[in-house]
């Protein structure tokens, strides 16, 4: 069993472009199984289909993905990066630069013509993806979700060190008060 930070954050499975199903798993968090944003394929689909409109590093891949589907998922490192090796060994995408350990990925000429033979399959998918976006979309989004949980474990945190000194109480209720005001302010 693994745990992601997310709780969709599970892509599972993949095959190569063009097999298996093409059904997007509509029921997160159902009991007694492993949730799945993708099916089969999919995720290299989706990923070239990224790389296709603007060359991408991993980061960038992910936080693309999570900006697409309105916050409702974000990929796991331990999914992006090992779907890129496989694409890249498949002569669909290509390194075009790399920075560090950082590489840029770009499509090449069988990754167009995978996703032109794949152009059903891909704009459902991505219509998919659309309709998640809207779903979840309005929420709250994931960063101010996260910087929400931030500080409340830094609160959480600071006061388990012990009593606070009066000036400790006061500088910390003007930070939050800043915070507030600013928030509402927006």
């Amino acid at each position: 069993m693994h745990f992601h930070a997310h709780p969709y954050a599970c892509a599972g499975g993949d095959s190569a472009p063009g097999g298996g199903g093409r059904r997007f798993y509509r029921h997160f968090g159902r009991p007694g199984g492993r949730t799945r944003m993708f099916d089969q394929g999919d995720l290299r689909f989706v990923i070239l289909k990224l790389i296709s409109e603007k060359p991408s590093h991993g980061y960038e891949i992910i936080k693309g993905i999570e900006d697409r589907l309105g916050g409702a998922y974000a990929p796991s490192p331990g999914v992006i990066y090992p779907t890129l090796t496989l694409l890249e060994e498949l002569g669909l995408i290509r390194v075009q630069e790399t920075e560090g350990p950082r590489k840029l990925y770009g499509i090449t000429e069988e990754g167009r013509a995978s996703l032109d033979d794949n152009r059903a399959t891909v704009e459902a998918i991505f219509a998919r993806m659309a309709e998640i976006n809207a779903r979840h979309g309005g929420g709250p989004a994931p960063q101010i979700l996260r910087a929400m949980e931030n500080l409340k474990t830094a609160l959480r945190l600071r006061l388990a060190q012990g009593p606070l000194s009066a000036e400790e109480n006061t500088a910390i209720a003007n930070i939050l008060d800043d915070a507030a005001r600013a928030v509402e302010a927006k």
